[in-house]
């Protein structure tokens, strides 16, 4: 979705060309499997750092321009809300220090965005979901000036035909009974209260397959370890309220075709795959294209020429379907190449508690795609969609399924089978010792003091409100605290009691 789009939603014949033009693409993908021509695949990682800007008062602040402005550095970007930036990361190698660099990096980086934010009055957080932001932040203008969010917000209110509705049960604060949100809303921007921390790993086509299937059984660990985001206007929800707030807040489909069965565009997905192409062709298959943008380009035509073909239409369509691991095909100075995007995580709480959460990924991830047989042909995809929603809606207290143990607590199975995993995985990658030992010494700790963001954030507002203070204001205490402790570096299990 990085492109530029045109302002119109394009002709009923430029959307009947869209999907000639998405078929041709597909096919040329299948011929460059087939053909070979993909770029070596080093070991890489890459990272895309969402975070929200705050005025004085730890309201929204609608100032995303302006600071980019001042920041003048290709690497940040808008997002969907005027009050959204996000970073950009370039890849860098699995290996080594670089997790190190990789910290020392977005150090850097973020304080360098937070002076320029300063400037303007505004002050950067990384949160999952801002827990200041009102139903009149979610007013459409408020969407980022951009031709692609316009029409992003257009055809999906289009495609619905009728307001959007929010519709969540939430688990209970310590000592409190158990909320509720209703809400309708007439444009696509509550989802501008998912911050999330993407993390890509490049593969070769035939690494594709396993490496998707294991990033899918790891999802409801990644969120039940990992999750920051359990407010949402004024209710305390799910611990990783971004996941079911992604998908009601981009829903194409009324009841009547959810009753259908029609598939949402923010999936988990159906099936274990055995190729990229078959994510693709569900793809093609399932979503009608919401934005009708053409190249000139035939991509079976550049083949037959000896050329690399941008597959701009299949590449735009991707982009409108938010696969919790979404096939990125992407050209790079060296060539095509593929890689498996991981889009589960929130934002923050501090730097290193996000690249901890990105080298035990790594290092899982990696360490699953060795095993024989493959943890994947030894539990359901509905289990690993189950993980998925478990870990998001309990944090810790969720109960995950995992092959020879059942159902179990996620800090256990860190504990005892995944954090191995990990280090071997990691070993493999050649990460060096200290890497190793600093980050997934950090997951370790977490999980032993059973913390998350969202975690602490929960106490620190049922502690609040004990004392008295209603919720706004309980709110807006607990980030101006969670703002406080996140600029100290120190990661999440080591903040101070809430209470």
């Amino acid at each position: 979705m990085g492109q530029h789009v045109r302002s119109d939603a394009g002709t009923r014949a430029d959307h009947e060309r869209h999907r000639h033009k998405l078929r041709r693409g597909l096919a040329a993908l299948r011929r460059m499997l087939d053909e070979g021509g993909f770029a070596a695949a080093p070991p890489t990682m890459g990272l895309e750092i969402e975070f929200s800007l705050v005025d004085a008062e730890h309201r929204p602040a609608m100032l995303n321009r302006v600071v980019l402005e001042k920041l003048d550095d290709p690497r940040f970007t808008t997002e969907l809300g005027q009050h959204n930036l996000e970073l950009n990361v370039p890849p860098r190698p699995l290996t080594g220090d670089e997790p190190l660099g990789l910290e020392r990096e977005l150090v850097e980086s973020l304080a360098e965005a937070a002076g320029r934010a300063e400037d303007t009055g505004a002050a950067l957080v990384m949160i999952g979901s801002l827990p200041t932001l009102r139903v009149e932040h979610f007013d459409a203008r408020w969407l980022t000036a951009d031709p692609r969010y316009r029409q992003l917000n257009d055809r999906i209110i289009a495609a619905r035909g009728e307001d959007l509705r929010l519709a969540m049960e939430g688990i209970a604060l310590p000592g409190r009974v158990s909320e509720s949100l209703r809400s309708l809303h007439d444009s696509i921007l509550t989802e501008s209260a998912c911050t999330s921390t993407q993390l890509h790993r490049m593969v070769s086509p035939a690494e594709f397959a396993p490496f998707w299937n294991a990033a899918q059984c790891l999802a409801g660990v990644q969120v039940a370890i990992g999750a920051n985001s359990p407010f949402l206007l004024r209710k305390a929800l799910w611990h990783e309220t971004r996941i079911p707030l992604f998908l009601q807040a981009t829903d194409t489909r009324p009841d009547e075709l959810k009753n259908q069965g029609v598939r949402p565009r923010v999936w988990f997905g159906e099936r274990w795959i055995s190729s990229i192409a078959d994510l693709f062709e569900e793809n093609c298959r399932y979503f009608p294209g919401l934005l009708a943008e053409l190249d000139d380009e035939d991509p079976l035509d550049a083949l037959d020429a000896g050329h690399i073909p941008r597959l701009s239409e299949l590449r735009l369509h991707n982009g409108t379907i938010w696969r919790w691991n979404r096939p990125v095909y992407d050209i790079a100075c060296s060539g095509p190449h593929l890689r498996v995007e991981n889009r589960v995580l929130p934002s923050g709480p501090t730097v290193v508690d996000l690249v901890a959460n990105a080298v035990f990924f790594y290092g899982a991830q990696h360490a699953l795609t060795l095993q024989e047989p493959p943890v994947w042909t030894m539990m359901s995809f509905q289990a690993a969609e189950e993980n998925l929603h478990a870990g998001a809606r309990h944090g810790f207290a969720a109960r995950l399924y995992w092959p020879g143990d059942g159902r179990v607590a996620p800090a256990d199975l860190v504990l005892r089978r995944l954090l191995p995993l990990a280090e071997l995985g990691l070993r493999d990658l050649g990460v060096s010792a200290e890497a190793r030992d600093r980050y997934l010494g950090v997951i370790e700790s977490r999980c032993l003091a059973r913390r998350t963001g969202a975690s602490w954030q929960r106490d620190a507002v049922a502690a609040l409100e004990t004392r008295g203070h209603t919720r706004d204001q309980a709110l807006t205490g607990m980030l101006a605290r969670y703002m406080e402790h996140s600029a100290t570096g120190a990661p999440v299990h080591s903040w101070p009691d809430p209470a």
